[in-house]
Formats: structure tokens, C-alpha cells, sequence
């Protein structure tokens, strides 16, 4: 499918321009940069200006990589940082612009205290994938280790984003489902967060009116206006969790992710439907101060489903239409002999969030329960 740039090309070059920055730092990933078609006409954008690109090398960000990168940054000294590319490139984008000052930062990391005075320089942020939505949030994800920590400040929110669909549209089937799916579960698990209010239910029903429209064609048939309506659903979801925050499905999917390399959106689709069934089921044990079922029926209504059962007939659907594989044995993984590693994996934080308490027996539950 032939890419149609050149309009927001023009508006990212007379944004630069306009901004008038002398010295640009771009962190990507290399097929990402490549295949996307970003390379071509960045090369354009750049012409003649002092740039240096940094490859991410892995794909979940981890602390090394990180303090390669402050490394870098320092040495280079730029006016502005462009992250292009998914949600790890963005994590190491947001993360070493506040971290730039520590030579060992996760001394920092580990101790939760994020106190940022300043940053390193303005950031651009520009998806190349429809799901986090993580250009218009104030966390970023970091691993040290086999454990996850979030990072959350004002400062680590992107000061620019442009959505360029065109981007998007050059991924890979499995990455666009991955992607995609989380940014439904994002819009579903804010919806039902004790942390949600007015504004991140609103941004929810609207980003999950555009996903659940658009999910399929965007897999199977990608064209400018789907991508485009799923590049807005994320922003959306983005913006939701922003105040409202994930909670069970994205607290469970961080070990999956780690021990068996199974991508983040995907990772979450394993436990979404299960986690919203308890809630659900349980909604009378609501540690919220809204009704748990009023809500489901704000989802339902949006879904066009009737009930529980059908909502969940339509997530199997959707991972079943982007191959988000569910069966544990067919993703190589021994679940009974590996509960521990789950476990103690699990986010906390996360899982505080979610509108009923959880406890190591649900977690159990869920895992097993087959949807």
C-alpha cells in the first residue's frame, strides 16, 4: 500500500522550522524507522541540521539500555528529543529526558522518588503503532530485572505529538492486534478504575466506540481512515488512563511478557476478559463509588451487546480476528508449574486500581478460567 506522507510531513517541517531547534536526538527502533517509511522522509526533515539517531536494542525497556541512552543524550546536548516508535521507544524517550542527570538511575527507579526540577530538552513523541497512547501520558514503563516499575511525573509527559497514520499503517499484522487490543483493554479497565471521574470515562467510551468499530478492518484491511480512528482511539485510551490508570488485566500481563516474550498488548488480552468477568461478577463487593454494573452497562451499550455473555462472545471474537493466541500450551507455557512466576510478577500498583479486591486466589482463578 503506497503511503500518503506528504501532508503531515509538511506540518512536522514547519513545526521544526517554526520551533527553530539547531540540534535533534532521535530515539526509534530500527525496522520501525525503515519499514514504516519514517526514514525517507525524516532524512528530508533533517537536511543540513545536526541529528543523532539512537536504535533501541531491546523490546521492553530495561535499565541498561536506558543509561546507554542518558549517556548519549548528555554527550550530545539536544534542543529536542524525537521518540518514533511504539511504546518502548517512548518509555526510553520520556524516561532518560528526566533521567538524564543520574549516572546510575535506577538507584532512583527503585526508591519511587520522582522529584524532577527540569528536563533535558523538549519532546516530540510520534506513534508508529495504535495502542498505548503512551505519547499524551506522564508514566513510562521500566524494567530492572524481571521487575516492572512506572514511572509517573508531569515532566515525563511528551510536550508535542503528532499522529501520523501513515506510520502505522506499514506494521505487521501482529503487531497492529497486539496494539490495538490494548488499547481496548486500556479504555475497558479505566472505565471500571476506583481512580476513574467524568473526564476519563468520557475519553474511554469514545476511545472504545472507535476501537471496537475499527479493530477488525484495521488487521485485516488497513486503510488511511481506520488506522486513523484507531491512532485516535489510542490517543483516547491514553488520555483516560492518564487519570483513571489499568488495573487487573495490565497488572497480570507484565510477567507473561517477561518470562515468555509475549507482547504487551497481547500479554493483556490474556486476562481481560476473565478479570472484567469477576468484577462483574463480584460488582457487589464494588470498592468503587459508582456501580459497577451501571458501568458494564455503559460498556455494553457501546458494544451493542446485551449482557455479559455476549461481551465476552465479542472479546473472543476480537482475539480470535487479531491471533491473540489464549490456549497457555500452544504459547509454550506450563501454567501450573509456573503460577510462582506470575505471581510474583504481578504489579501492585496495578492491581490496586481494580473496582473489587483481588487476592492471590483470584489471580489463581483467573488464570485458569477459560473464555
Amino acid at each position: 500500500m503506497k503511503l500518503i506522507f506528504e501532508k503531515r510531513y509538511k506540518e512536522i517541517q514547519k513545526f521544526i522550522n517554526q520551533k527553530k531547534y539547531k540540534k535533534f536526538f532521535i530515539i526509534t527502533g530500527f525496522n520501525s524507522y525503515n519499514k514504516s517509511g519514517a526514514s525517507k522522509y525524516f532524512e528530508k526533515i533533517f537536511l543540513n541540521k545536526k541529528v543523532k539517531i539512537y536504535f533501541k536494542k531491546n523490546n521492553i525497556p530495561e535499565v541498561r539500555e536506558l543509561s546507554r541512552i542518558i549517556k548519549d543524550l548528555n554527550k550530545f546536548k539536544p534542543d529536542l528529543i524525537i521518540a518514533i516508535g511504539g511504546g518502548s521507544v517512548l518509555d526510553y524517550a520520556k524516561l532518560s529526558n528526566v533521567l538524564f542527570n543520574e549516572k546510575n538511575p535506577k538507584i532512583k527507579i527503585r526508591r519511587s522518588i520522582y522529584n524532577f526540577k527540569e528536563k533535558k530538552a523538549k519532546l516530540l513523541a510520534i506513534p508508529t503503532t495504535a495502542g498505548s497512547g503512551a505519547e499524551v501520558t506522564p508514566f513510562a514503563a521500566i524494567y530492572i530485572g524481571d521487575q516492572k516499575y512506572s514511572v509517573e511525573h508531569k515532566f515525563v509527559k511528551p510536550d508535542y505529538q503528532f499522529l501520523v497514520p501513515e506510520l502505522v499503517i506499514s506494521g505487521n499484522k501482529k503487531v497492529k492486534a497486539s496494539a490495538g487490543f490494548d488499547a481496548i483493554s486500556q479504555a475497558l479497565e479505566s472505565m471500571l478504575s476506583i481512580k476513574s471521574n467524568t473526564q476519563s470515562l468520557n475519553y474511554s467510551l469514545k476511545s472504545l466506540k472507535l476501537s471496537i468499530k475499527n479493530y477488525e478492518k484495521f488487521i485485516k484491511h488497513p486503510n488511511k481512515n481506520n488506522v486513523l480512528n484507531m491512532c485516535v482511539a489510542a490517543n483516547l485510551a491514553g488520555k483516560a488512563i492518564t487519570t483513571a490508570k489499568t488495573n487487573g488485566p495490565h497488572a497480570v500481563s507484565y510477567p507473561f511478557s517477561v518470562h515468555y516474550n509475549i507482547s504487551h498488548g497481547h500479554a493483556v488480552s490474556l486476562t481481560t476478559s476473565q478479570f472484567l468477568n469477576l468484577y462483574y461478577l463480584k460488582s457487589n463487593e464494588s470498592l468503587a463509588n459508582f456501580s459497577i454494573k451501571k458501568r458494564f452497562k455503559k460498556i455494553f451499550n457501546v458494544l451493542k451487546v446485551k449482557n455479559i455473555n455476549e461481551f465476552n462472545q465479542l472479546l473472543k471474537k476480537l482475539k480470535k480476528a487479531g491471533s491473540l493466541e489464549g490456549d497457555y500450551k500452544k504459547l509454550g507455557i506450563n501454567i501450573d508449574s509456573n503460577y510462582h512466576k506470575i505471581l510474583d510478577g504481578v504489579n501492585a500498583q496495578r492491581l490496586s486500581n481494580c473496582p473489587i479486591n483481588i487476592d492471590v486466589r483470584d489471580i489463581k482463578s483467573i488464570i485458569k478460567m477459560k473464555l
